[in-house]
């Protein structure tokens, strides 16, 4: 038996940052990062709570890939502070730190009476619908993906304000890490019908509007649909998880600081490949892996129907390639800067550990320790 549930309520659209002002609490903590606070980004929250009169205290020591340690510091001042409920605003690290210092905390309070409200200033990782965190452990170069229910924020407020200021670079990584969420969702083997539906328009939004996306801070149109479709494959992943995709992600940021998003995209076409058997060299046969009839569904979503099976598939993969291009994005790891012998001296360890992430148990095809490898050494140049 099966099951599907959205647990938060999701507030969007024109001014949907005013549900700040209808918030039934009275004392409130922040977490986000420095930039949300320098920007002055953090005013477009706070003059809501104090219109409201709702006392906060503002914790903005969040750091890319959220580090153990300063999850232990947010927890601290969580449980000196105690409030009713948490405000997360940024990307994905804050969203990730502020549900990770939730759940710990309320281990050590033995309660999860603190509500979390997440506001997204990027769209790409649905971390705002969903039950996932990730936190870097520096000490033995891995990043952790936490799963627990009571992680799922009970609030999400998606306001196109947030985003316009992002810059081209970021909203390509996080485009793409939107794509990548809803393409691993959509072939995953927990997949099922809601979390199908969900994906398939994250998919349509991302072939429409990243681009237009990317190319025009001021599209504030293409900017929400790009909002939507990030929390759509929130959702979507949620329900279904993720792949393989993930899994060698997490290994790529905890030992080489490669953005979230970036890793995703550029495993994607290597990915798509593995999953479907399918490569440049591929011919016409009579039975095909089942991730391959997902990959053409995909394909299609985007108007790239072809002449057959591999050629759809080959179509979608350049494709994806095209899309990374356009944007100005690294299509290999030595086009990230990262040192050739530094990089293949922790293939094996980074492939046993992308066989071990929670991500990759739900891959539709099983990876050995040699695909992985394989993987890893063709994503070099």
């Amino acid at each position: 038996m099966k099951s599907f549930e959205i647990k938060t309520k999701i507030y969007f659209g024109d001014n949907a940052l005013d549900r700040l002002a209808e918030l039934p609490y009275k004392k409130i903590m922040i977490i986000t990062d420095p930039f949300v606070i320098k920007s002055g980004m953090i005013q477009m929250i706070t003059y809501r709570l104090n219109e409201a009169k709702i006392d906060f205290e503002i914790f903005d020591e969040v750091v890319p890939d959220p580090p153990v340690e300063k999850v232990s510091v947010g927890v601290k001042h969580l449980l000196e502070y105690n409030p009713e409920a948490i405000v997360a605003v940024g990307g994905g690290s804050a969203i990730d730190s502020a549900k990770a210092i939730k759940d710990f905390a309320s281990k050590v309070k033995n309660d999860n009476e603190v509500k979390l409200i997440a506001i997204p200033t990027t769209s790409g990782t649905g971390s705002e619908v969903t039950a996932f965190s990730v936190i870097r452990d520096d000490r033995n170069h891995k990043k952790y993906p936490l799963v627990s229910e009571s992680m799922i924020p009970n609030e999400a407020i998606l306001d196109a304000a947030l985003v316009k200021s992002v810059p081209p670079s970021i909203t390509a990584d996080t485009g793409m890490d939107v794509l990548t969420h809803a393409i691993e969702a959509y072939v995953s083997i927990n997949n099922n019908e809601f979390s199908a539906a969900l994906a398939e328009k994250a998919i349509e939004i991302c072939g429409v509007f990243l681009l237009r996306s990317f190319l025009d801070n001021n599209d504030t149109h293409a900017r929400q649909k790009m909002h939507a479709a990030s929390c759509l494959a929130g959702l979507a992943f949620n329900s279904a998880s993720l792949g393989l995709n993930h899994g060698i992600a997490h290994q790529l940021g905890a030992n080489f600081h490669i953005p979230h998003g970036r890793a995703n995209a550029l495993l994607l076409p290597h990915i798509i490949e593995f999953n479907s058997d399918i490569n440049i060299h591929s011919k016409s046969r009579h039975e095909y892996l089942p991730a391959v009839r997902k990959y053409v569904n995909i394909a299609k979503l985007l108007g790239l129907t072809n002449f057959n099976e591999i050629t759809t598939v080959r179509a979608l993969v350049n494709w994806i390639q095209f899309m990374m291009k356009e944007m100005n994005m690294p299509l290999t790891i030595a086009q990230c800067g990262v040192d050739k012998k530094e990089y293949f001296d922790l293939i094996d360890v980074m492939a046993d550990n992308a066989i071990k992430d929670a991500c990759t148990i739900t891959n539709p095809r099983v990876p050995t320790h040699y695909d992985v490898v394989t993987i890893l050494k063709n994503l070099y140049e």
